[in-house]
């Protein structure tokens, strides 16, 4: 089970809705749904949180790209929407890096299909546990890259993270109203 929240920063305040995420399927689509929220330069965040496993922001100011961080890089690798979250990018993978070991069938240079060692695919090994992302993507917001950490490590999930996050930012109570 799934919590997502659209927090939009305007100049009354936040405003908080609770997006349909039956469309997405990229990061594109979900910054895109973050930008619809707001107006054309408004701070968004994009709150999900999947069962006290794993919880992830995406910040999203303007056009610029979507600022990204995940409480549990290999946790929300086994969902589909964290799958969404962790790009290349975020995972400091450099997708001409990856092009250059696997073949196309799936193998490794100079590997075989019949080699019991060949590539099957992605895999969670690649994929580090704890946290991953941006971790001062809200300090100028109120939450500090120590506090955010805190909220991640070892066990420390609670279920009430995303709760503790808009406390610090200050938007606890539209918060509370979409969830």
């Amino acid at each position: 089970m799934y919590f997502a929240a659209l927090l939009a920063r305007t100049e009354d305040g936040w405003h908080a809705s609770e997006p349909d995420l039956d469309n997405v399927e990229t990061l594109a689509d979900l910054s895109d749904l973050a930008r619809a929220a707001g107006d054309e330069e408004e701070t968004v965040l994009v709150f999900i949180e999947q069962e006290d496993a794993w919880f992830g922001v995406i910040r999203v100011d303007g056009e610029e790209d979507p600022r990204i961080y995940v409480s549990d890089a290999a946790a929300a690798a086994r969902s589909s929407y964290g799958e969404i979250l962790l790009t290349d990018e975020v995972l400091g993978r450099d997708p001409e890096d990856l092009d250059d070991l696997v073949d196309l069938d799936g193998t490794e240079d100079g590997e075989t299909d019949d080699d019991e060692e060949a590539v099957a695919g992605s895999s969670d090994d690649h994929v580090p546990t704890g946290p991953l992302g941006e971790t001062d993507l809200l300090v100028d917001l109120g939450m500090s890259t120590k506090e955010l950490l805190a909220l991640s490590g070892d066990g420390a999930l609670t279920g009430e993270a995303l709760g503790e996050i808009a406390e610090a930012l200050g938007c606890a109570d539209v918060l509370e109203a979409v969830r």
